[in-house]
């Protein structure tokens, strides 16, 4: 079995049970946001659109919780690559990749195990801290924005 790789990936269990929570937070904003869970291997886990979330959006949450599988939170990547012209230029053309918060890793003992996305609200940080409350489900996940 040497050319075996064992990995672990998000439960769909989980994954719906950090969508309510995300919800949740984004009730008691007051907002209304898109919110999307990947598993490791960037496939679509769990995902809602709460009423009156922008129909753009739905494509924004993926893209966030996509870019958040190179491990990273999407405004931490946006950070790194805005210090260097050629990544600055090249990453936007990329498909599935956004440069702005509201996509969070998910790990579990050092290991990613899929990613959280959220676009809709208003704000930014509305993405952001609906995220977190959805992190706080997972013991392991430390959101590093």
């Amino acid at each position: 079995m040497a050319n075996v790789v064992k990995k672990h990936s998000i439960s769909s269990e989980l994954a719906q049970k950090m969508v309510d929570e995300a919800v949740a937070k984004a009730r008691e904003l007051g907002v209304a946001e898109n919110v999307a869970i990947l598993d490791d291997g960037g496939n679509l886990k769990a995902f809602t659109r709460m009423d009156g979330a922008p129909i753009l959006s739905i494509e924004m949450a993926q893209n966030k919780a996509y870019t958040a599988l190179f491990g990273v939170s999407t405004q931490d990547f946006f950070n790194f690559i805005q210090g260097d012209p050629s990544l600055l230029a090249g990453v936007p053309t990329l498909k599935r990749v956004a440069a702005w918060g509201g996509g969070f890793p998910i790990q579990v003992n050092g290991e990613v195990v899929g990613a959280i996305g959220l676009s809709g609200a208003p704000a930014v940080q509305n993405d952001v801290d609906c995220a977190r409350a959805a992190l706080a489900l997972v013991p392991d996940a430390v959101p590093t924005e």
